[in-house]
């Protein structure tokens, strides 16, 4: 596949909703159910139950207009903040918080909840959970040193970000330099949540192919370790599924803090 014809996420954005249905919906039909949705939510649901990630603020950092990987986060922090780069994207995910019609449909996850935390009225609770704990969506610019400028925000006990260095960065250099970017928003002593796709190069949503960064976990756990993080936890879930979707290799977990 020409990388030329590549669409940049920065630049040219994509349609979240389209990018919701192909990757994280309940369709019969959806390849990479394991990795993107049953994947991260044990990971997640596995860390903070460790009870060592939690706080005031989190902020999140994640591509599109997720935000099933917040639920197990809502019931450990006070505020969730989330930054977007796109107008779309903040319009899909306030479709959601004020219950519109045509909203995307999150139930499936409640489901895979229940399997996780053996609680079902506990569960119910955690759509209206999530979304109070959610006080703001942001518009950020991710080619500004503050990526809310001008606006300045306090830092957060724990940052995640699910697939978003993925595709807003071009070459290693870039990367580390998104990466800093996003450190900058993280207390001195705070806790990071990384997800990305390993060994990619494109995903594909609608007609259009997307640029995804190809890297390895070498060079991810170095990107953490050079810039002062201790890892906590590395995983990586392999691929199963068969798809010209999206030609990754397998899905990265880590978790890491400042000492």
């Amino acid at each position: 596949m020409d990388s030329s014809a590549h669409k940049f996420y920065p630049v040219h954005g994509f349609d979240s909703r389209e990018h919701l249905e192909t990757y994280f919906s309940n369709k019969p039909d959806m390849a990479f159910g394991d990795g993107s949705i049953q994947f991260p939510m044990e990971c997640l649901h596995r860390a903070f139950s460790e009870g060592h990630i939690k706080g005031d603020l989190l902020i999140d950092i994640s591509i599109g207009s997720l935000i099933h990987h917040l639920y197990t986060a809502s019931g450990y922090f006070k505020q969730i903040l989330v930054l977007k780069c796109s107008e779309q994207c903040i319009m899909e995910l306030n479709k959601w918080i004020n219950t519109h019609t045509g909203a995307f449909d999150w139930s499936h996850i409640m489901e895979y909840i229940k399997c996780l935390e053996g609680n079902s009225d506990q569960c119910q609770d955690k759509d209206m959970t999530l979304k109070t704990a959610i006080t703001n969506i942001m518009k950020c610019d991710i080619d500004n040193e503050n990526l809310t400028d001008p606006e300045v925000l306090p830092l957060a006990d724990c940052v995640i970000s699910a697939w978003m260095l993925d595709l807003i960065s071009k070459d290693q250099d870039d990367y580390i330099n998104n990466f800093r970017k996003f450190v900058k928003l993280l207390k001195p002593e705070g806790h990071l949540i990384f997800l990305g796709a390993l060994n990619t190069s494109y995903g594909i949503i609608g007609q259009d192919k997307i640029h995804m960064f190809r890297y390895d976990v070498k060079f991810a756990r170095k990107v953490l370790t050079d810039e002062g993080f201790v890892i906590d936890h590395c995983v990586v879930h392999k691929r199963t599924a068969e798809s010209d979707l999206c030609d990754y290799e397998g899905i990265l977990f880590i978790t890491a803090h400042r000492e």
